[in-house]
Parts: C-alpha cells; structure tokens; sequence
C-alpha cells in the first residue's frame, strides 16, 4: 500500500492535535439551574460545562443573550440567560447546529411562543366580549 503524501500527512496530524485541544463536549446537557437571582461567568461556566471565551463568544452571536454588568464589569447572568445559554449547547453540540442555524431555531420558537401568547390573549378578549354581548341581550 502506498504512502500518502508528505503534505496528505501534515494535513491528518494538525487535525488530530487539534480534536486533542478541543475535545468535544460531553453528552451531559441535562444540568440543574439553581434558583439564584444572579450568576457570575464562572458559575455558568460550571453549570453549562462550556469555557468562559465561549459563553462571551455566544453573547456575540445570539442578541437575547445580554447579561448585565455589575460595577466592576462583572458579568452577570440571570437565570433565564443561563437556561437558555443550555439550549443553545444543545443545539450545537447534540442536534450539531451551526451558530446561525441554532440562532435561527431560537427565534422560530420565541415568534411560535409569541403567537401562542397573543392567541391566548385574543381567545381572553372574545369570551370576555362574548360575555359582555350575553348580558345585554
């Protein structure tokens, strides 16, 4: 069997050392927020499993993520940052999303959870209409 060339085996080498620096993600994305009003890069860090340059990175890519500052410039995650900073882990680590799929995905469920509310909100204003017009006849 021949060899392959020379630069056939840099190309395979350099990719190998570079799974090795970045290995990928464990399968565990079932991780429990505990009910705090605030945490800090490093508890999120933990709870996700995914680097600090990361989360930073992701709150580049996705606007809904906007942790406050504290005054020392402290990043500061509410819960609701740190659920939703999990399913985008999950996007793209487990169902293998790119950033702008995963991004897209997320807006398709937020505009489907608004029309959900604003149903829900017309379905309230009609049987209270509809009340209205039983009282006057």
């Amino acid at each position: 069997m021949a060899r392959p060339p020379r630069r056939q085996q840099d190309l395979a080498v350099a990719v190998v050392s570079q799974r090795e620096r970045h290995p990928v993600p464990s399968d565990d994305f079932s991780a429990e927020v505990p009910d705090r009003l605030y945490f800090r890069i490093g508890e999120v860090s933990a709870i996700t499993g995914v680097p600090p340059y990361v989360l930073r990175y992701w709150e580049s890519e996705f606007s809904s993520l906007q942790p406050r500052k504290s005054g020392g410039g402290q990043r500061l995650y509410r819960k609701r940052d740190v659920v939703m900073l999990l399913e985008v882990k999950r996007l793209l680590y487990q169902e293998r999303y790119t950033v702008a799929g995963a991004r897209r995905r997320l807006m398709e469920r937020d505009d489907r959870a608004r029309r959900g509310e604003i149903r829900a909100a017309l379905q309230r204003l009609r049987s209270g209409l509809e009340d209205i017009v039983k009282q006057l006849f």
